[in-house]
Order: C-alpha cells, then sequence, then structure tokens
C-alpha cells in the first residue's frame, strides 16, 4: 500500500494544463483522521472545471477532482469509524482545497465522513452524490418553509440535469405537482416518467424586462440556474412561497427588486451543501436512503470507468449530461 492510481490535473508554464492517469505515493496525500479507499466517484461540473484546470475551483496543483467519494475505511484515528466500514464524503473541501476522489485513496477529517446508511450501496450513494444532497437540501428548505404538495406548483429549472432530476423525483415522490425545466425538448417524456406533471421550455422562467412582478405561479422553486432565470422565479412567486437557488449556469449577477420580498414575502433560500452542519446531513443522507429515495435510482445515471473520464468532462461543461455520471475507481 504505496502507491495508487488517480487523475492528476497539473499546470506547467504559461497555465498550459495536463490531466490524465498517473501514479502517486501514499505521502503526497494530505494529513487526516481517515484514509478511504475509493470505489465509486462521481462527475459534477465542478469535478469538470478542476478536471481542465479552470480558474475557482482547485487553488493549486498539482490536483486531484472529485467532490464526491465512497468507499471503505483502511486507517482510521477517529473511534466512530473502523477499519472495512463502508462510507462516504461529500462537500467541505474534498475535490477543491484538497485532492479528491477521483483516486484510490482519499485522506480527510473524521468531521467528513458520512457512515453509509442501511438503504444505500457504495455505488448507489455516488448516482446521488453531491447532486442528490443538493437536492435534498432543497426539498428540506421548502419544508422548512411550510411548502406542502397541497401550496401548489413546485417548478425546478435545470431538470435534466443532476440537482434537477434527483429534486424532481423527490418532489414527485413526496406528492408534489412538479413542473420539470428543460431546453432539451427530447428529454420531455423521460422527465414525465420521473414525476414531473407539465413539462416548460426555458423561456417561459426567463423573463425579460417588464413589470417588477410578475403573475403569481409558482408556490415553490428549486433553481439550479441562477441569473435572469432565478430573477424569474422570484417575479412570479406566490405569496409566502420559498425559491432555494444552487447554480449558476446561467449567469452569477442577479437583477431584481424588493418588491417580491417585501410585497409577497417571498424567501430566497441559498443551499451551500459545503459546509452544511453534519447534523443535518447526517439526516438529509438517511432520508436520501429511505424514504427519499428515488425510485429507479440506477437508471438515472451512466457509469465510466475513471481512465475514460475525459470524454464525459468534455461532455458535462458543454452541457450535454442527462441526469449523473457515476465514475467508478475501484479496480
Amino acid at each position: 500500500m504505496g502507491e495508487f492510481n488517480c487523475y492528476l490535473v497539473s499546470k506547467g508554464e504559461h497555465d498550459q494544463v495536463a490531466a490524465g492517469m498517473t501514479r502517486r505515493d501514499l505521502a503526497d496525500l494530505p494529513d487526516g483522521d481517515v484514509l478511504i479507499r475509493i470505489a465509486f466517484s462521481s462527475l459534477n461540473y465542478k469535478d469538470g472545471l478542476a478536471a481542465t484546470g479552470r480558474p475557482g475551483v482547485a487553488r493549486k496543483f498539482p490536483h486531484v477532482p472529485g467532490i464526491d467519494a465512497a468507499g471503505e475505511v483502511v486507517e482510521s484515528r477517529d473511534s466512530r469509524f473502523q477499519v472495512g466500514q463502508k462510507v462516504l464524503v461529500t462537500g467541505y473541501d474534498l475535490g477543491a482545497g484538497r485532492w479528491g476522489g477521483w483516486a484510490e485513496y482519499v485522506r480527510v477529517p473524521a468531521e467528513w465522513v458520512i457512515p453509509l446508511p442501511p438503504g444505500l450501496s457504495l455505488i448507489d450513494s455516488m448516482r446521488l452524490g453531491t447532486a442528490g444532497f443538493t437536492a435534498a437540501l432543497s426539498v428540506d428548505a421548502l419544508l422548512r418553509h411550510e411548502i406542502v404538495p397541497e401550496s401548489g406548483e413546485i417548478v425546478v429549472t435545470g431538470a435534466t440535469g443532476g440537482v434537477g432530476c434527483l429534486a424532481v423525483c423527490i418532489l414527485a415522490k413526496l406528492g408534489y405537482m412538479v413542473v420539470a425545466v428543460t431546453g432539451k425538448q427530447s428529454r420531455h417524456d423521460w422527465l414525465r416518467e420521473l414525476g414531473a406533471k407539465r413539462v416548460i421550455g426555458r423561456q417561459e422562467v426567463d423573463v425579460q424586462g417588464g413589470n417588477p412582478l410578475l403573475k403569481a405561479v409558482w408556490a415553490g422553486a428549486v433553481d439550479t440556474v441562477g441569473g435572469n432565470t432565478l430573477a424569474t422565479l422570484l417575479r412570479s412567486a406566490q405569496i409566502a412561497s420559498c425559491v432555494t437557488a444552487c447554480g449558476l449556469v446561467g449567469g452569477t449577477d442577479l437583477h431584481t427588486t424588493v418588491f417580491p420580498f417585501i410585497l409577497r414575502g417571498v424567501t430566497l433560500c441559498g443551499i451551500d451543501t459545503g459546509w452544511c452542519r453534519r447534523e443535518r446531513r447526517l439526516e438529509l443522507w438517511r432520508r436520501l436512503s429511505a424514504e427519499w429515495k428515488p425510485d429507479g435510482l440506477a437508471e438515472l445515471s451512466q457509469t465510466v470507468e475513471l481512465a475514460d473520464v475525459d470524454e464525459p468532462v468534455a461532455r458535462i461543461l458543454a452541457g450535454e449530461i442527462v441526469g449523473r455520471t457515476v465514475v467508478r475507481v475501484a479496480g
């Protein structure tokens, strides 16, 4: 147990990026309480950015991407975790400030480690991953703001992406009337199969100009896009509704007014998967393994080998990935 395989991203002279499979020594891993042998990771948009050396994710190079990881404990300095125990890690600084899950081994602080819930396999935990946890945080935010199925329609933007499709599944399973938003015409039937009552195009939630308040339509919203889409959702939200925000592919600027907040009592709830409290994290993973676990989880994902990750990286950055992509790390 001296060397291990990993997907390493390096930057050379003039910030030239080189990325691919290599071998490193375990001594190269950062310090931590728990050493984990990784079986599966996943591909997220942040991983695509890190794998191509784009700024905003990895703070230094060389770097191993992978903001998700699932496997077995090999060594532990914390009594809560035993050798051979199955665990998962999502969020915190994994795959960003420190080396992530695209490697045969990862070493992390004990507080980051979540015991694998009984209702999940290692691969299922990565079919969910950060995307599933983000969806769960969004649904939990709606519930905390007393948005119930009887409140009305819940709109989910970016519905064919990882967060979006899992949010559609969870909300539908809980009895909500879900309206899925997508620009992919070919995926309308698929979204209805996941539980969406209606499927609409992006332009319906991307209104340019006009009045600061639009017709009140949505009882709640899970927005994975940001930008003007988020502003439109705020303008068209019902009284006392809740709009969650977790994405920025539509832009980082938010041009709105105070009117949705002071005239309709709309709540804008930011979703932070990275530094969510451990107690809440444990509870939401329990729900994801039980009453919130999406039906047909395997059908929502594809699996690629770590050595073959370059092609799906290009596709996720181009907005071409549907559902979830699991990365098989263990040989």
